[in-house]
C-alpha cells in the first residue's frame, strides 16, 4: 500500500514532497534550533505552513490515485 504513494523517481512526487517538508519545518519551528533556516524558508515561500503541508499531502494523494 505504501509503494503506491512512494515514487522517488517521479517529478510530481518530488514537487509534492518538497512543500510538505518545508511546511513541516516551518510548523515545528519552536521545537528545533534552525531559526535561520526557518526564517529563510518563510521569507522564500510567503505561504503559511498549513497550506504547504496540505498542498503536499494533496499532491502525494493525487499522484497515488493516478
Amino acid at each position: 500500500m505504501f509503494k503506491k504513494y512512494f515514487k522517488p523517481r517521479s517529478v510530481t512526487w518530488w514537487s509534492s514532497v518538497v512543500p510538505l517538508v518545508i511546511g513541516l519545518i516551518i510548523a515545528v519551528d519552536p521545537l528545533h534550533p534552525w531559526g535561520a533556516i526557518t526564517t529563510t524558508m518563510t521569507n522564500l515561500t510567503d505561504i503559511p505552513s498549513y497550506m504547504l503541508i496540505n498542498g503536499g499531502l494533496f499532491g502525494i494523494g493525487l499522484r497515488g490515485a493516478l
